[in-house]
């Protein structure tokens, strides 16, 4: 066991972080997945915690082989990366839409040997980003051309969203604002950040007016992202409104110290309870007090980014960690402000706390790089330690 501990490397409070997170989510995941259970064939509800766990240990396989990885590598990794993940969303985005219990089937494909979904525009989230801080690490020192910078840097970005687009609206707002972060914080100037900006804005009313005009080719998407900001934007409650009331109904029943574990009455009416509403059934259980951890826990988690970030001895680890940390943050505070009526339903998950396997494969994945500049740092520390001269060694050689 302590061979295990001493390969561990890296920041160790987001380590403790991710493990509480983990940790934590067993018991809210075991109780929600009761709705599942009773719905499904089997009925046996340890099936589906048994399936987290693996999900879980598997995410943290990954995360510890990825943060070994000296971070340098992923430079050249999304450069290759980049062209696989397009061929993967066009590969998901031409086998159809076809809805199976109420899910987007357009957003996985089927792995064939293992027989298990993957929801592709998770991986090409990640890849997109650290492609991203990669592109702005290089021309961070040299004058900024907008033309010069299209064909490297606008064109995969866009690539990526549009491929994602027609599935997922939520998933690609989210990537071009983390985007568009990114690029601000890389000192991309603000004058080409407006012209890209008015360039999404341009598309997506583009793609909205094409999905209208020919509602056959893609049915119901836009139809659905248009009910939901409706509904949302509307005070009357309406039967659209199911999922965001049965929400607030479970966090009004929380209160404060909550009704206890696997209590949970409304589990049973609320849709999608283990995945994109388990918040509702945490306050439900844990209470007020339930919820507070957990936002310490994602608070502290931005906390230690932006730490790691700064601590980074190159521009490429500094944009890198903000690049694949940030969008983690800022997916939870999303699913917490669905949960309690701030924003329109989106379908994005907590991370590391709501059930399904890509969700925390790529958050694993993504922790793992940036445990892997924290890594470094730690390495280059531990270097210039053993490297400092102790006086009292010059002493007995004098002597």
């Amino acid at each position: 066991m302590q061979n295990i501990f001493s390969q561990i490397k890296g920041d160790r409070a987001i380590w403790a972080i991710a493990t509480l997170l983990a940790i934590f989510s067993f018991l809210p995941v075991y109780s929600a997945a009761s709705n599942l259970a009773d719905y499904g064939e089997s009925g046996n509800t340890f099936s589906f915690f048994v399936k987290h766990f693996v999900h879980l240990s598997l995410g943290f396989a990954i995360m510890f082989a990825v943060h070994k990885i000296p971070y340098r590598y992923f430079k050249g990794l999304s450069m290759i990366l980049i062209p696989v993940v397009l061929v993967l969303l066009l590969i998901t985005i031409l086998q159809g839409s076809t809805n199976t219990e109420g899910t987007n089937t357009s957003r996985w494909i089927n792995i064939p040997v293992v027989n298990m979904s993957f929801q592709t525009s998770t991986l090409a989230a990640v890849v997109l980003m650290v492609y991203v801080a990669r592109y702005l690490s290089k021309i961070r020192d040299k004058a900024i051309s907008f033309n010069e910078t299209i064909l490297p840097l606008w064109v995969p970005v866009f690539l990526v969203l549009i491929l994602i687009l027609p599935a997922n609206f939520s998933t690609t707002a989210i990537i071009f604002t983390m985007v568009m972060m990114l690029t601000f914080i890389g000192g991309y100037p603000i004058k080409y950040l407006t012209i890209i900006i008015g360039a999404g804005i341009i598309s997506l009313v583009m793609f909205v007016l094409v999905a209208k005009a020919f509602p056959e080719a893609m049915p119901n998407r836009v139809d659905t992202w248009m009910s939901r900001i409706e509904n949302f934007s509307n005070a009357e409650d309406t039967e659209a409104d199911y999922q965001i009331e049965r929400s607030k109904t479970a966090i009004a029943s929380g209160g404060v110290f909550g009704l206890g574990p696997g209590k949970s009455p409304t589990k049973y009416l609320l849709p999608q309870s283990s995945s994109d509403f388990i918040f509702a059934i945490i306050i439900e259980e844990y209470g007020l007090l339930g919820g507070m951890f957990l936002l310490v826990l994602y608070s502290w988690l931005l906390f230690r980014i932006v730490i790691v970030s700064q601590k980074s001895d190159t521009v490429f680890g500094r944009l890198l960690v903000l690049g694949v940390g940030l969008p983690i943050v800022f997916q939870a505070l999303i699913n917490m402000a669905v949960a309690v009526e701030l924003f329109p339903v989106t379908g994005q998950t907590l991370p590391l706390i709501s059930s399904g396997g890509t969700s925390i494969w790529m958050t694993c994945l993504a922790i793992g790089i940036i445990l892997s500049v924290s890594a470094k740092r730690q390495e280059i520390k531990d270097q210039e330690s053993t490297d400092e001269v102790n006086p009292l060694d010059i002493l007995s050689e004098t002597i």
